[in-house]
């Protein structure tokens, strides 16, 4: 039986479309960025941004990333949130690119054909495709320190390995 944790973090993943990338370039300067996302099976994570974004340009110097997806349309004081530690990397293969088109279409149910839009993310195109691999993930709830409340983090793994 799959763990109550579990279960809420696939649940937040597969109800929200934005997850937001911290990264932090090589000279450690942090930046946030929302995207919309798309994940597979093994909930490896894709978005396309501008190669010239902050946010890319700091995964090009350093792909250490934190990803946070939060459900914010949660009433006050019962929000949860999935966070994950992650390695990125810029796609450049056409069939890992094609992969991350075809889930990035399949989670707003766009009737596109991922190969025919390779193109558009290589070459002189601004855009580019990223897959972030989770390497730790947690999801937020309550703990308590002397009889007050803490919000706590409780490591996961969203593939029961």
């Amino acid at each position: 039986m799959e763990d109550e944790n579990v279960k809420k973090a696939k649940d937040i993943i597969s109800k929200i479309l934005y997850i937001t990338i911290a990264t932090a370039s090589k000279d450690g300067t942090p930046w946030n960025s929302p995207v919309y996302s798309a994940y597979d099976d093994e909930y490896n994570f894709f978005w396309a941004s501008d190669q010239n974004g902050q946010h890319s340009k700091n995964i090009a110097e350093n792909n250490k990333v934190f990803l946070v997806i939060y459900d914010s349309t949660a009433a006050e004081g019962t929000g949860e949130g999935v966070y994950i530690q992650a390695k990125t990397s810029m796609l450049t293969d056409p069939e890992e690119i094609a992969h991350a088109l075809e889930c990035l279409d399949g989670r707003v149910n766009k009737k596109k054909d991922p190969l025919s839009r390779i193109a558009q993310f290589q070459g002189d195109k601004p855009r580019r495709v990223y897959k972030a691999v989770p390497e730790k993930v947690w999801i937020n709830g309550d703990g308590d320190v002397n009889g007050e409340y803490i919000d706590i983090r409780m490591e996961i793994d969203l593939l029961g390995k």
